[in-house]
Order: C-alpha cells, then sequence, then structure tokens
C-alpha cells in the first residue's frame, strides 16, 4: 500500500495519530488532525487496515496516511466473528506495527513527539511512552457517555445493574436524572456486547498517565459534565470535529472527511437529497450499533432546535499545539 499527503515542511512539531479502524471514529480524528496541520504540525496518519479492506484516500491535504496491518487479514465479512479473538490479533498487530515505526524514526529528521490515538486503544501508551512520546487518547463520543463508562470503570455504577433501580449515578447534578433505560446498552444489557462492554469500559485503564485527554464535544454542549470529568483527568474539548465548510470556515476546501472505508454512495445521497420538499436537511449520525427509538430520536430534534455553538475548540487546539511545541523544544 501507498503513502498519500505531504512531507510538512517548516512544521513546528510532529504528531501520529491513530484511530480505531471504524469510519465513525476515523473521520473526526482526521478532521483534528487536519486542525493541527492548518497549525503547523506535521500529522502522520496511521490507519490499521489490510488489502481485503482497502482504504480510500480523496482529500485529506498533505496529511500523511500511512496503513498498518490490522491482524485481520483474510477475515470474510458477514460470517460470524469470535469478537474476542479479533479484537485481541488486532491488538497484538497495530502494537508491533506501531513499535517498528516509532523505533525506525532514529533515521527520521523529526521524529513524533506525541500520540494521538482512539480511546479505544489505551495500549498504545503502553508502546509510546517508553520511546518518549506523550499521549493522548481522543474520545470520539461525547462527554456524558463517556462519563458513564469511566463511572462502571471506577466501580460507581456496578454491573449488571439491580432490577428496580431508579437513579444510577449521582454526579454530576446533571446525569443524576439518567435512569437504567437511559444509559448506553453496553452498560443496560452488558450480556448483549460483553466484549465491547470490556472494550469501552478500559478506555480509562491508564488514563491518568496521559498528556492529555481530547473529547469530540464542546464546553456550551454539555459543560457541567466537561467540568466535573476534567477534575480527574487532563481534559481538552476540541469539537465538535467535522469539516470546516459547514462550521467556520477556516480551512479553505475542506468540504468532506476525505477518507473511507467503503465505497461512498454519492448519487443515491444526492437524489435522496434532491427530493427533500422543506429544503434543508440536518443529518446525524449515531454509528453501526446505534437503533433510535421515535421518542428518543424527537428528543434529539428537540435539542438541535436549542443548541446555538460557538466554535470555540480552536482554542484548545492551540493550546495543545503550544504545549506540545514546548515539549519539543525542551526535548
Amino acid at each position: 500500500m501507498g503513502v498519500e499527503g505531504g512531507d510538512g515542511v517548516g512544521a513546528t512539531a510532529h504528531v501520529l495519530v491513530l484511530p480505531y479502524p471504524v469510519q465513525g471514529h476515523i473521520n473526526p480524528m482526521l478532521q483534528f488532525s487536519k486542525r493541527l496541520e492548518s497549525k503547523g504540525t506535521r500529522i502522520t496518519f496511521l490507519i490499521p487496515t489490510s488489502k481485503s479492506r482497502p482504504i480510500q484516500v480523496y482529500s485529506s491535504g498533505s496529511i500523511r496516511i500511512v496503513p498498518i496491518p490490522d491482524g485481520n487479514e483474510g477475515l470474510v465479512a458477514g460470517k460470524d466473528i469470535d469478537v474476542k479473538a479479533y479484537l485481541q490479533r488486532f491488538r497484538d498487530s497495530v502494537m508491533s506495527s506501531l513499535a517498528d515505526f516509532l523505533d525506525s524514526q532514529g533515521y527520521s529528521e523529526m521524529p513524533a513527539q506525541a500520540v494521538v490515538y482512539d480511546a479505544f486503544m489505551p495500549w498504545v501508551l503502553d508502546v509510546a511512552e517508553p520511546r518518549g512520546l506523550s499521549g493522548a487518547p481522543f474520545f470520539t463520543q461525547s462527554c456524558v457517555v463517556c462519563g458513564v463508562y469511566y463511572h462502571v470503570h471506577e466501580g460507581v455504577i456496578r454491573i449488571p445493574l439491580e432490577q428496580g433501580e431508579s437513579t444510577v449515578v449521582v454526579e454530576p447534578p446533571a446525569m443524576s436524572i439518567l435512569g437504567p433505560g437511559d444509559l448506553p446498552s453496553f452498560v443496560s444489557d452488558i450480556e448483549m456486547y460483553p466484549d465491547i462492554t470490556r472494550l469501552v469500559v478500559e478506555q480509562f485503564s491508564n488514563l491518568k498517565r496521559a498528556r492529555w485527554a481530547l473529547f469530540n464535544t464542546f464546553v456550551e454542549l454539555e459543560e457541567e459534565v466537561a467540568k466535573w470529568m476534567s477534575r480527574d483527568m487532563p481534559l481538552l474539548t476540541i469539537g465538535p470535529t467535522i469539516p470546516s465548510m459547514y462550521l467556520d470556515k477556516r480551512l479553505k476546501d475542506d468540504t468532506d472527511y476525505g477518507l473511507s472505508l467503503f465505497k461512498p454512495e454519492l448519487e443515491a445521497s444526492t437524489e435522496w437529497l434532491d427530493s427533500n420538499e422543506e429544503g434543508s436537511v440536518v443529518y446525524i449520525s449515531f454509528g453501526s450499533l446505534a437503533a433510535l427509538g421515535e421518542e428518543q430520536m424527537e428528543e434529539i430534534a428537540n435539542g438541535l432546535k436549542r443548541i446555538k455553538s460557538n466554535f470555540l475548540s480552536d482554542r484548545n487546539i492551540s493550546k495543545f499545539i503550544s504545549e506540545l511545541t514546548t515539549e519539543a523544544r525542551s526535548g
């Protein structure tokens, strides 16, 4: 597989970005990478993949895209998968590939100073830390969802939940209204996806060793929860990570995410949009494992009407780069 992107000439720092190879996790981390690059940071985007599932790069700018083996070559889509075995193969392969990549940096004129990695892969820090890199887990989900998983990790929420519980958590007060039915199914019904439950809870297993904790949200959306979580972790809100064209238009020609695991069905999407009689569409993706009911959809729609966001994440991105550059100079 080839390598795409530029060489980051004139960059003040070099950051590795390692997403979990699911489209909904790749997209926000790639957008965050574009923001970092626009401020003079060299980016190497390591993407776990296989020959049977090649990535499609079509507008990533000068970001360097480097495929690494995901350990699951030959896996047949649609067949029953042993999730536990799949996750173990993935972990072993990515850890090995990352170690090889970092060890080869001795020949680079500008080795990476930090690695931003999907929080689903906390073991990345075990590879990066001994090699002198700072670590920053990237949480693609909101603070309130991560807050639930954090409560489970800390033992505040004990799973499986007891029958008849009404209030599950007390802190912060904004989350005290959540009942069992409001929690992610990975917590409310752990027998459904036990291996995935373990995956989302273990995001916090070594968080206290990380230099930063990046969350794809903005403070105004969930201010109380974000402030509460920042007491226990070096939290920076850096979202919403969507193409600049639909947000603040600071990045020229940034109209799409730019990397896909699938072949986009552009014609079908365009036809659907053209058929909309209202003249405007709000599209929200909840991920491939989500199944929302009518009441939940109505609640989200009402919430969207009330949200007025000022894009403040750029301030935290600048803070991240400033601290990173300072570390690079002192090192």
